[in-house]
């Protein structure tokens, strides 16, 4: 019950900072629309390279926890595959994308800056789930993210590219670094 109470009061605060970053960045002048087309090309080729490598790297450094949620927990594991995009990466994304784009590129500037600090929050912000593995590989991903939403300014795609990695990352067994259940529970 305490674990519960725990991961809802982690997503209440999470959305409560995303609807409140949403709710000042609302009336803002929409960015020019991205080539869809070209930056979906783009999300599948990084990920054609990328989650092979992420399940490598599963396979290879925990090979008792490779796949070991979609086998042990399959219905668990299809509501993460839901609940994740929906519930976790959209408030995420709000969050170090959007409103820090929007907020504090005036002090670290438009590109390479606010790259940096967008990745380097997003990382420190995983932090929370006490092992050094979470924010190094958030801070990682920060910058694969940061990166795009510099180029496209686009919400959707950014959380798109957001939901693939960390469903695959779910799945093949890296989520344990991840699950802040496994944080706060011996």
């Amino acid at each position: 019950m305490l674990a519960l109470k725990q991961r809802l009061i982690f997503m209440l605060l999470l959305w409560a900072g995303a609807l409140w970053a949403w709710r000042n960045t609302r009336l803002e002048a929409p960015p020019p629309a991205p080539d869809r087309r070209r930056e979906l090309r783009a999300i599948a080729l990084r990920f054609a390279i990328i989650a092979p490598a992420l399940t490598l790297t599963a396979w290879l450094a925990l090979p008792d926890f490779f796949l070991g949620f979609p086998r042990e927990r399959p219905m668990l594991w299809l509501a993460v595959m839901i609940g994740y995009p929906l519930l976790s990466v959209w408030p995420q994304e709000m969050l170090y994308r959007r409103f820090l784009f929007s907020r504090y590129a005036p002090l670290f500037g438009a590109g390479r800056g606010c790259i940096a600090a967008s990745a380097l929050a997003f990382g420190y912000a995983h932090i929370i789930l006490m092992n050094a593995i979470a924010p190094v590989a958030t801070a990682a991903a920060g910058l694969l993210f940061a990166a795009a939403y510099a180029r496209h300014r686009s919400l959707m795609l950014v959380c798109l590219e957001h939901a693939l990695y960390g469903c695959v990352i779910y799945t093949v067994g890296l989520g344990v670094f991840f699950y802040t259940g496994a944080a706060w529970h011996p």
